[in-house]
């Protein structure tokens, strides 16, 4: 396992990271199978942990904190907040007053006295960023978090955040995670350098496209189909694996060519989807988000994997640097351009 330090932190962090989003009732439901996967990835090397308090209404949580008792010490704790807890007006969003309540739930669903990293899971336009700022500051000084981050920001935003937190004297965001991987490289154009003018840490998230590099996905499978698309029926999660969408169809056609490419190299898909993540220098860790034993083993497989720069050429005539194949994929673009309202001038007649 490599190990790399977090922005200018100081921290060493694995080079992949255990996302937790498959365990509990949006993947795997089984508590003792799922503590099993944490406990194996931590033998193997892994000492950063990532979640959410939403990821399957908090469950996922406690399984991590079952998991993690008696080894707290060992990892690197990560969960996030701002997305919906509930149907409350304020049980959502980054404004102090949900911010404060919502660590405080986390913290015991976790079964732990502080939190490693604490991030803002999306931008929320409603809150002033001092606001939000302002009250990671005041976790970090009671000891319930040791460092703030972001989570699919844009680089405006980034730098916005970096900014007030210099002006207002606040902790700045240390690090960001953005969606990254051979399909979804639009984050080297911007937030990737920005991160590295920041000194932030990267924490990638969906490495393997949501299933897309998981070998699966190619023209000639006879059942492409994802775990997320029968459990997780959102629009957006259904949407993101709908064939009649034009960038979809460039998504298949490319998992195909560098399934090919893997092949070649004598590698799988995935050692070859999280190989090429973590070697950008701005890189800290590849979220990897197994739902089973199975898929953990595959995925620890790349961890020490360094791609020749020959692959990474091919790579990029497969899919050339900074393109979003999709351009739905990117997170934060596409959420603020679905609303009118932020792109249109009100006219009174």
């Amino acid at each position: 396992m490599q190990y790399r330090t977090l922005g200018s932190t100081g921290v060493q962090v694995s080079s992949l990271c255990l996302g937790s989003m498959m365990f509990g009732q949006w993947g795997n439901p089984d508590h003792g199978e799922s503590i099993g996967i944490i406990r194996a990835a931590v033998d193997a090397g892994i000492n950063i942990i990532d979640t959410a308090d939403v990821y399957s209404g908090g469950e996922s949580e406690v399984i991590v904190g079952k998991a993690l008792a008696g080894r707290r010490d060992e990892i690197v704790l990560a969960t996030k907040v701002s997305s919906p807890m509930g149907p409350g007006r304020n049980e959502r969003g980054a404004s102090r007053r949900w911010i404060i309540r919502a660590c405080e739930a986390s913290l015991r669903r976790l079964d732990t006295d502080h939190i490693d990293l604490y991030q803002v899971h999306r931008p929320d336009p409603a809150t002033d960023l001092d606001e939000t700022l302002g009250a990671l500051t005041d976790l970090v000084r009671a000891g319930k978090i040791r460092y703030a981050g972001s989570s699919t920001f844009s680089p405006s935003t980034l730098v916005q955040a970096q900014w007030t937190a210099e002006r207002r004297h606040r902790e700045r965001f240390v690090c960001e995670q953005p969606p990254y991987s051979l399909l979804t490289r639009g984050i080297e154009a911007d937030v990737l350098p920005t991160c590295e003018t920041c000194r932030m840490g990267v924490l990638a998230w969906s490495p393997l496209a949501g299933g897309w590099l998981s070998g699966r996905w190619r023209r000639d499978a006879t059942d492409p189909t994802s775990h997320r698309t029968r459990t997780m029926s959102f629009p957006t999660t259904l949407a993101h694996y709908d064939l009649s969408i034009p960038g979809n169809r460039a998504k298949l056609a490319a998992a195909t060519e560098l399934a090919a490419l893997a092949d070649e190299s004598g590698l799988t898909l995935i050692q070859l989807a999280l190989a090429f993540v973590t070697t950008h220098p701005a890189v800290s860790a590849a979220i990897i988000g197994p739902r089973t034993a199975e898929h953990l083993q595959s995925q620890l497989a790349a961890a020490d994997i360094v791609l020749d720069p020959a692959v990474l050429d091919r790579i990029d005539r497969i899919v050339a640097p900074g393109v979003d194949l999709n351009p739905e994929d990117t997170g934060y673009g596409a959420a603020v351009l679905a609303d009118p309202k932020r792109r249109r001038r009100h006219v009174s007649w």
